[in-house]
């Protein structure tokens, strides 16, 4: 064999070799993935969304979404292998409520990434940021916000003598004197509210900046004056003769779109179902929510609700999973504009509330900007620490409501709810 032959023999090798090495490398570069979440036709329509746009310019990742189990089935899946320190067949991205996401965080450290070293957490809604914030670092891509409103059957409130400029500003005692009087001029209930539920109380609480816990973690119930203004003003509710007993959510959400009552205090989530009948459009309106009365910082803005996506730190994708979110949930104006018309989603990614859906009008809620509203209210939500034992607590509240709904004493309520939370988190 000449010199000219094992040289091009040695060229061809080396050739082989570049397309061995070229076609390994393709293969490193595609990856999956895996998303867990729930709700198919809101947060995996949002995620199925968001995974469209980014496969336009990264083909090679394929983003699989699995939307089929409820929250309660990823909450006991995720924590079952974390206790256990089984990572395998965990998802790289998971969509966490906000209100446990520092049981997460601090029970399992070191099992998520934190998103505040690769993408930009100024930009968000600075409530959300917070409940997944630990030790300087964010750990969440904050997703869909919470903010509330007060919707309202405008019709109603104009039977009864008064307009919009009415309910803007106001205390929760002007509004129970507003619920009085449309009850007593339409016969309609202010409000619906069922007895196993404490959100009116968190939604409350939220608008003067304070939740359950103190600074330490240490349960701060009995000497907390945004919750006993919250449990106090839950009870002249009641006692005002104006709430509708609800049970459960169909009961809970028919109560004010069969029209039998005047409003529905709750997120901005909550929009669509307010929509869902189109011969009551012109009907309605929106407001701020009520402020406490006699309560140092208290606003008329909170929160209710929400949940932001998490990667975990043994994600087998989870360089691209990062890359994904930072790219279309923390860098696409657009693709906020789409989720918002198609499943009503609000951002809590503050550079999306520039864009043409969020400055429209809306007729049903005759012709108010209503995202625009919602938009500028998410600013002024106060944040709060929402601690490891959210879940606890609520569930002692909801214990104490039924009694003082019928006026019971709000300090005895306290005590038994500090008494059976201490309990349940010993």
């Amino acid at each position: 064999m000449n010199r000219f032959t094992t040289g091009w023999h040695r060229a061809l090798g080396v050739a082989v070799a570049g397309i061995a090495m070229i076609t390994a490398s393709a293969a490193l570069a595609a990856s999956t993935v895996t998303v867990w979440c729930w709700d198919t036709n809101f947060n995996g329509a949002a995620m199925k969304q968001a995974a469209a746009i980014y496969n336009k310019t990264h083909p090679d990742v394929t983003i699989n979404i699995d939307d089929s189990a409820s929250q309660d089935d990823i909450r006991a899946k995720l924590q079952t292998q974390l206790l256990a320190g089984n990572t395998q067949g965990l998802p790289d991205i998971v969509l966490i409520q906000d209100d446990v996401a520092q049981k997460y965080l601090q029970s399992f450290p070191g099992a998520f990434e934190p998103l505040s070293d690769s993408i930009d957490m100024s930009q968000f809604a600075q409530y959300k940021v917070k409940p997944a914030t630990l030790d300087g670092k964010s750990y969440s891509l904050p997703f869909d916000s919470g903010v509330t409103g007060l919707f309202y059957r405008s019709d109603y409130l104009d039977q009864a003598g008064y307009k919009a400029a009415d309910l803007e500003n106001i205390t929760w005692d002007k509004f129970i004197e507003i619920g009085k009087a449309v009850k007593a001029k339409t016969g309609h209930n202010l409000i619906g509210l069922d007895l196993n539920g404490s959100g009116l109380i968190r939604i409350m609480m939220q608008s003067a900046g304070k939740w359950y816990f103190k600074p330490d973690g240490s349960l701060d119930i009995i000497d907390n004056v945004p919750l006993k203004a919250a449990l106090t003003t839950y009870g002249k509710l009641w006692q005002a003769d104006i709430v509708k007993p609800v049970s459960g959510w169909t009961d809970f959400t028919g109560a004010f779109t069969s029209g039998d009552t005047t409003v529905a205090l709750d997120g901005v989530w909550m929009t669509g179902t307010v929509k869902s009948k189109p011969e009551q459009s012109g009907k309605w309106a929106v407001a701020p929510i009520p402020r406490l009365d006699g309560v140092d910082g208290a606003t008329n803005f909170s929160s209710e609700g929400g949940s932001s996506w998490y990667v975990l730190s043994s994600a087998p994708a989870k360089a691209d999973a990062i890359d994904f979110l930072k790219t279309v949930w923390a860098g696409d104006k657009d693709f906020y504009q789409g989720i918002l018309v198609g499943q009503g989603a609000f951002s809590a990614w503050m550079p999306a509330v520039d864009g043409d859906a969020y400055k429209s009008s809306d007729a049903f809620f005759g012709g108010q900007p209503v995202w625009k509203n919602f938009s500028e209210w998410q600013a002024k939500i106060p944040s709060i620490e929402y601690g490891t034992y959210t879940a606890e607590v609520d569930a002692a509240v909801v214990a104490q409501l039924p009694s003082i709904s019928k006026g019971g004493s709000v300090d005895d309520a306290l005590k038994a709810i500090n008494d059976q939370a201490a309990q349940q988190i010993q």
